[in-house]
């Protein structure tokens, strides 16, 4: 069959014999007969040993036919196809290909044969189902035979595995050079972003020793707001409600917290309280962040080309954003240099602006801060760096994912001043932990630590009367 998704192809080559996949004896060479196979192998492993083959097998198949398909399909024709068009063109293509090579496969291999040639030709290969299953959470690939995914906070391994690591390393490429990246010897790591927002890295060999390394943080569809949060237990409607005032009477806010603790989400979370009528602009990595309000400007960072020319900083985009007459800046992450002119930024007239770090605790993120002032090479006496944090940092979210894979708001804290070469923090909130269930959940509840914020009357004054009684503990129950 032609149609004009199909190049045209040369004359069909001499049929060899047919081969049979699963059960059907094969004429391409004269083997034993089923029998006889089974009797010359071991008992215990033969079941085993030909389930493997036949994976094998299929796999070889597929690489094949997908080798065939890319010599076949007019992909200019396919940018205007329909999906339904392109399943159809895949699957008389595969036919035809497999009845000139003489493959027999039944029906149900057939089936999931050309679902997984779509998947190669249009997305990204065996990941595709991963990030088609909204159950997942994050796809950790370790080589090309070891996938893990995230589910609930919890790592498990799935039986879905490349080909060999030029398979792997192929989707990587693909996924890359959609977004004008490169992956190579020479530049042996990558950030990227999947076409959904998914967050995407990468490390390839001579780096990574026993086959590339891909981590996927997937792109929710689905925002989480602060009502959702709140209904999975991050933390309580109390907590909430000082949170909305916060963020409403433009405190400068630092979400802290590890890898995968929920940062981003959190930030997300928190901008959602940020007026409409506020110019805002974001600058990230890669743009992750999914605000609500009608006037936003996104900035993403951007590395050097294969010329070592080209590059981006965050620090570049920070210090344009400061140009741009912003009323709140958020930057999706700080890590490096830019942290002195995101302070300046929360100094100078743009209060309300929010980002995230990586620390364990408050006072860790703090010195944090300090530690990347010093990095960037900035030479400032520590009391003048830590007045500069105190004067700009108004409060510190502290977002953990715990041992049973939950996430918690684990602590709300105020920085107040300085006192002497110290600078001064309340803790507002916390998450108080008691004990363990027999299957390892942790048992633990939100309470005040019943400090009244040192921000009450800037909340009072904004129209945020706060109840004292949020202020007050809560009792281990």
């Amino acid at each position: 069959m032609f149609s004009k998704y199909k190049k045209p192809s040369a004359a069909a080559p001499a049929k060899p014999a047919v081969e049979v996949i699963d059960n059907v004896t094969s004429f391409e060479e004269k083997k034993p007969s089923p029998s006889m196979r089974k009797a010359l192998a071991p008992a215990a492993a033969a079941p085993i040993d030909k389930e493997i083959k036949r994976k094998q097998r299929m796999s070889d198949i597929k690489l094949e036919l997908h080798r065939a398909l890319l010599d076949n399909l007019n992909l200019a024709a396919l940018e205007h196809a329909t999906e339904s068009d392109l399943r159809q063109e895949i699957n008389d293509i595969s036919a035809e290909i497999l009845s000139e090579k003489a493959i027999v496969l039944n029906r149900e291999d057939r089936m999931v044969l050309n679902s997984e040639l779509y998947d190669e030709v249009t997305g990204l290969g065996p990941l595709e189902t991963l990030l088609k299953d909204e159950t997942v959470n994050d796809i950790l690939v370790n080589g090309p035979q070891q996938i893990f995914v995230e589910r609930d906070g919890k790592l498990e391994l799935t039986d879905i595995t490349f080909k060999d690591e030029r398979h792997l390393l192929r989707i990587i490429d693909k996924i890359v050079s959609a977004v004008g990246r490169r992956v190579d010897e020479s530049n042996p790591y990558v950030d990227a972003r999947l076409q959904d927002g998914s967050r995407f890295n990468a490390m390839v060999p001579p780096v990574a020793v026993d086959g590339s390394l891909v981590s996927i943080r997937k792109f929710k569809k689905d925002k989480l707001g602060i009502d959702d949060l709140v209904n999975f237990g991050a933390f309580t409607e109390e907590m909430a409600a000082y949170l909305q005032a916060a963020v409403a009477t433009r405190l400068n806010v630092i979400v802290s917290g590890g890898t995968g603790s929920g940062k981003t989400t959190t930030l997300n979370a928190l901008s959602s309280f940020i007026d409409n009528a506020e110019r805002i602009l974001t600058i990230e990595d890669t743009a992750e962040l999914q605000l609500q309000q009608t006037h936003v400007g996104r900035m993403e960072s951007r590395p050097a080309n294969v010329e070592g020319k080209g590059e981006v900083s965050p620090r570049d985009c920070l210090k344009n954003a400061l140009r741009m007459r912003p009323d709140r800046i958020i930057v999706g992450e700080t890590r490096g240099e830019e942290v002195i002119d995101m302070l300046q930024a929360m100094n100078t007239g743009h209060d309300g602006s929010m980002t995230t770090i990586h620390a364990n605790s408050a006072r860790d993120g703090v010195s944090r801060l300090e530690n990347m002032i010093a990095m960037a090479g900035i030479e400032m006496p520590l009391k003048a760096v830590r007045s500069q944090i105190s004067s700009a940092v108004n409060l510190i979210v502290q977002a953990s994912r715990l041992q049973d894979g939950s996430r918690r708001m684990t602590s709300i804290t105020e920085i107040t001043g300085m006192e002497g070469d110290v600078i001064s923090m309340q803790e507002i909130f916390r998450y108080q932990r008691v004990g363990l269930t027999p299957d390892n959940k942790i048992i633990g509840h939100f309470t005040a630590t019943g400090v009244r914020s040192h921000y009450a009357e800037r909340f009072r004054m904004w129209g945020y009367d706060l109840p004292s009684s949020i202020y007050e503990p809560i009792a281990a129950q």
